[in-house]
């Protein structure tokens, strides 16, 4: 459809990894600045373009803008082959998005060595636009390894307290989880006789011969648990508030905002298809995991007095959401998932942004010892408040449909699942609202008014409104017009599923 030169896929990943080799290059600190702006905003408008384009463009075997090209790995069924369906499409606008939302905000951030972590930053961003843009496993599995370097690096020189201790857990954590999915993604490549990574291949051809039930009870097992490390499931989550806590603003809201939705993005574009009496044979105890991030992780997160430790946790707790999605085996759950996935990364990469803003006019993360900040800082307070209304699920926002499809899709699974999942809407309306209450209500602290005295705070600058407002307007956009993404999203799961050797429960995600 394209050629090499003009794909705007190949582009969205190619224009990041441009101006990160140029960087290295040894520019000066203000060319590097005005090629970074570049190198964020381009994967973004091209993001913005094609969702505008989705609708009216033409499908290759489910996927629009497909474009395959040699490698020279042909032999053992590796090609480049990047396309959109419509659980990639939305993952790929939120990639270019919170890519340019963390650049943006890392730019005026005042870093030191601040060319090498926009660098970082930028080979960051590439992986992420790979990794949703890609149909070959291989690379959809490359790109991953791609956007997670650059993250341990950040958390070992950027980061915050703990930095060394948390980039060497996630580094294990992280790594395994790593390992255990390739395992697995190379044990379907084997024992589906294809010859290829390719997916719309793999799907055609286990279309016509599934693989045996044994064989799919072991690689869901392996696919399920690989992903799982990568996406914190519970108990494998350790890494994630520990991680997420030292890691710089910008880091986190990538990795957390968009990385983390590999795993998910993994078993459902490629696991659920493909293996489905594997994802039967595993989804009561996936169910089982998935609310102990919702329960256990929710009241952990009730817990803690440290800001940016409230908002790891809380990102490890509504991951919970999304597993009891693909644990429901059916098209409205998994639909319900990528709505959330969306969601979620937008509204914790905004919480993150602005959790730091908070840090610059406080210099604390300690809740005890803030307070009364709206008053100086009014705006910083509404979108803060506004970023935990949609983290909680209020109607208006992106998360509100997500969740609510979730928990319909959830009904027809288990009673009694449901229940205590949406016990979990009532946790984090706890402890979200009584962070932003003791953040910016109330009489401030004796410390705090002490150092506010000295140091009189501002309200956020327009360099730091600019990014959240991004972020915040895409969550209304999404909240107020779900089908704007639904549709794609439907189209592709009754498709998708419907050819899989056993299909799921066909049920519309949203009208």
């Amino acid at each position: 459809m394209f050629s090499f030169l003009t794909d705007p896929l190949i582009l969205a990943i190619v224009a990041p990894l441009a101006v990160a080799l140029a960087i290295a290059l040894d520019l000066p600190k203000r060319w590097a600045i005005r090629l970074a702006y570049v190198g964020f905003g381009v994967p973004a408008l091209i993001a913005l373009w094609l969702w505008s384009q989705y609708g009216g463009a033409p499908q290759q075997s489910g996927y629009a803008f497909l474009t395959t090209y040699d490698v020279g790995l042909k032999s053992v069924g590796i090609n480049l082959t990047l396309g959109l369906n419509g659980i990639s499409l939305p993952l790929f606008v939120l990639a270019g998005v919170v890519g340019l939302a963390a650049g943006l905000y890392a730019i005026q951030s005042g870093a030191s060595r601040l060319r090498i972590y926009l660098m970082l930053l930028l080979i960051m961003q590439a992986g992420l636009m790979g990794v949703f843009a890609s149909v070959d496993i291989f690379f959809f599995y490359f790109f991953h390894e791609l956007a997670l370097i650059p993250t341990f690096i950040m958390v070992g020189v950027w980061g915050g307290r703990d930095r060394g201790y948390a980039a060497m857990k996630m580094t294990i954590y992280l790594t395994a989880g790593a390992l255990i999915s390739l395992i697995g993604l190379i044990a379907l490549y084997w024992k589906s006789g294809a010859g290829t990574f390719d997916l719309i291949t793999l799907r055609e051809v286990l279309a016509g011969q599934p693989m045996g039930l044994p064989a799919q009870y072991k690689i869901f097992g392996l696919l399920l648990f690989g992903f799982g490390i990568l996406v914190s499931l519970w108990p494998f989550h350790t890494w994630a508030p520990l991680g997420y806590g030292a890691a710089p603003s910008s880091a986190a809201m990538l990795h957390a905002g968009v990385l983390k939705k590999f795993g998910l993005y993994g078993l459902l574009q490629i696991a659920l298809p493909l293996l489905p009496g594997g994802a039967q044979h595993w989804s009561h105890l996936l169910a089982f995991l998935a609310l102990g991030n919702v329960l256990i992780i929710g009241f952990v997160t009730m817990a803690q007095r440290d800001l940016k430790q409230v908002i790891g946790y809380s990102s490890v707790m509504h991951m919970g959401y999304a597993f009891l999605g693909i644990a429901c085996f059916s098209i409205l759950g998994a639909g319900g998932v990528v709505l959330l996935m969306v969601a979620h990364g937008l509204s914790v990469a905004l919480l993150f942004l602005l959790s730091t803003s908070i840090y610059h006019r406080t210099r604390t993360f300690d809740l005890n010892e803030m307070g009364g900040l709206a008053q100086k800082t009014p705006v910083l307070a509404a979108l803060f408040v506004a970023a935990t209304f949609a983290s909680i699920g209020l109607p208006g926002f992106a998360n509100f449909p997500g969740e609510l499809i979730i928990f319909v899709a959830l009904w027809n699974f288990s009673h009694w699942v449901t229940a205590a999942a949406i016990a979990g809407v009532i946790i984090s309306a706890i402890y979200g609202l009584r962070a932003a209450a003791r953040v910016f209500f109330g009489p401030p602290t004796e410390a705090f008014a002490a150092y506010s005295a000295k140091h009189p705070p501002a309200d956020l600058s327009w360099s730091e409104r600019l990014p959240a407002l991004l972020l915040l307007t895409l969550l209304l956009f999404i909240g107020f017009w779900p089908k704007s993404i639904s549709t794609p999203i439907n189209a592709t799961l009754q498709s998708v599923y419907a050819s899989s050797p056993a299909a799921l429960t066909h049920e519309v995600v949203l009208k």
